[in-house]
């Protein structure tokens, strides 16, 4: 498994914590918002913002809220302006790591992103710089206790999935990004259940990372993720899973 696939599991589940679910509704608020208005406030015509909805409703944001970020993001209701921005660079021990942001003040954003690169020993680089070293794909992860892999295989491989990889705990059903959503609905109609679904920059290749670089490695990523502008940030780290358990749970 890639780092950054075990790293979105132990985020998911650290997540349900209530000190971070303020934090957590304000970045899927703004991607609603931010979907809205690049597509249109009718889901059904809009991948971009259906996918928004069923993150927010994932972490059990109440409707009404998913409602006002739309008309925000159509203009029927007053908001702030949000723009994308994308950082590249690299974290301890030459990890490509991608940053996406939805900001109100790119100026501040790009300081506060450079800031964290250089304080948790990693360099902020180039637009492109490693962008092309990851793909954009549907994945959704199974904790092995609660699937049977021959049933996960047949339904996911049948529904479009290109691939499903294996890993101490877990598996990997990797998707084509137009087949996501028919995945992800044959695995809710065979009442299967994942741990997480999304789409996500899924790295061609990993870089092994192991004792200070690993620990400071994570350390970026927590801060990273933290910022108030950044929506994900994704990596191509490799780092035992019992290592990476530990070193999160510090």
């Amino acid at each position: 498994m890639s780092g950054h696939s075990k790293w979105s599991s132990i985020k998911h589940k650290k997540g349900a914590a209530d000190a971070k679910r303020g934090k957590i509704f304000s970045k899927l608020i703004k991607e609603v918002s931010v979907a809205a208005r690049f597509g249109g406030g009718d889901p059904a015509g809009n991948p971009r913002l259906r996918q928004a909805i069923l993150a927010a409703k994932a972490e059990n944001m109440p409707k009404e809220n998913i409602e006002r970020a739309i008309k925000k993001g159509t203009g029927e209701l007053e908001g702030a302006n949000y723009e994308e921005a994308a950082y590249e660079g690299y974290g301890p021990g030459g990890a490509a790591v991608l940053v996406e942001t939805l900001t109100d003040n790119k100026n501040r954003t790009t300081a506060d992103v450079r800031h964290v690169f250089s304080k948790h020993g990693g360099n902020l680089g180039e637009a492109g710089c490693v962008s092309w070293l990851f793909d954009k794909k549907g994945l959704i992860v199974f904790n092995k206790d609660d699937v049977e892999e021959e049933t996960l295989m047949n339904v996911a491989l049948d529904a479009g999935a290109e691939d499903i990889r294996e890993t101490e705990k877990e598996f990997e059903v990797l998707v084509p990004l137009e087949a996501h959503e028919r995945v992800r609905e044959a695995i809710e109609n065979a009442q299967m259940s994942y741990t997480f679904a999304e789409i996500t920059m899924y790295p061609q290749n990993t870089v092994k990372l192991e004792g200070r670089d690993a620990e400071r490695m994570l350390r970026l990523m927590e801060a990273l993720e933290d910022g108030d502008d950044v929506q994900k940030v994704y990596a191509n780290f490799d780092i035992p899973d019992s290592v990476m358990e530990e070193l999160s749970a510090a």
